[in-house]
């Protein structure tokens, strides 16, 4: 009687034994299956690309990864005019001449001239630590979208023949939102410091800012140095804007009907 325990436990290591050399195999081939499916699957890229230790790294992969479309959609559009100016089309052509004239007003066309840059940045306060007891509202640290905006609009008051937004051409399609602290401007997110310059005459559009009645909280805001949010205005000799490069078509917009009034 002694010995059976001895023997039910020599079978039982047995019987362990036996299933590990038939599913140490199996675990391997599915192992195997797992990783060619992986790589198949990310084509060469990261399968979780949303590892970002910070916000910054965030907004320049997102950046970069937008520049790339808008590369394409312009190579394609580029690719769009040759084949449509190859076609021997009477029609094509008198709507092809109309399109022409039309890029300068629609901002398709680069613009140079002198002009004036206005830099907006947050207050040195405004990372890592805590406003000041005299400031009631954390948010006047921050650049908001209205605060972008306010220029625009002065800069577009005061005369400007083109503007643009770190860069990027402002068009009658282009849209500033507020994504966390940071600012997307057409599909692309960016961080402070936000660069806007204007072409045109500086006297108009120097004075057209001077005199608008939210910029002066805001730069009233700037000369606070318990807010001190940033507020550098430089007048330029030189300025170029670049013809817009992204899609002109509108997604969330349409023509209504002919009298129809309803929204």
């Amino acid at each position: 009687m002694a010995s059976r325990p001895h023997t039910e436990a020599a079978a039982a290591r047995s019987r362990r034994s036996n299933a590990w050399r038939v599913a140490t195999p199996i675990v391997g081939l599915l192992s195997g299956g797992l990783f060619v499916v992986s790589a198949h699957s990310s084509e060469g890229t990261d399968l979780r690309p949303g590892r970002f230790t910070d916000l910054a790294s965030m907004v320049r992969y997102d950046a970069q990864r937008a520049d790339a479309l808008t590369q394409r959609a312009t190579d394609l559009k580029h690719q769009v005019t040759e084949l449509s100016g190859s076609v021997d089309n009477q029609q094509v052509r008198r709507l092809s001449r109309q399109a022409e004239r039309l890029k300068g007003p629609a901002g398709l066309r680069a613009v140079s001239g002198p002009g004036i840059t206005v830099t907006l940045s947050d207050a040195p306060q405004s990372t890592g630590q805590e406003a000041p007891d005299t400031v009631d509202n954390p948010n006047l640290l921050l650049v908001h979208q209205q605060d972008i905006q306010a220029v625009v609009n002065a800069m577009w008051k005061g005369g400007a023949i083109a503007v643009t937004i770190q860069g990027q051409r402002v068009v009658s399609t282009t849209g500033i939102r507020c994504i966390g602290n940071s600012v997307q401007l057409q599909g692309v997110p960016y961080s402070q410091p936000y660069r806007i310059q204007a072409v045109g005459d500086v006297a108009a559009l120097s004075a057209a800012i001077a005199d608008d009645a939210y910029l002066q909280v805001y730069r009233a805001d700037a000369a606070d140095p318990d807010i001190a949010v940033g507020w550098d205005e430089q007048t330029e000799d030189h300025v170029t804007a670049p013809a817009f490069a992204g899609l002109t078509d509108l997604q969330y917009a349409h023509v209504l009907p002919q009298g129809d009034t309803t929204g």
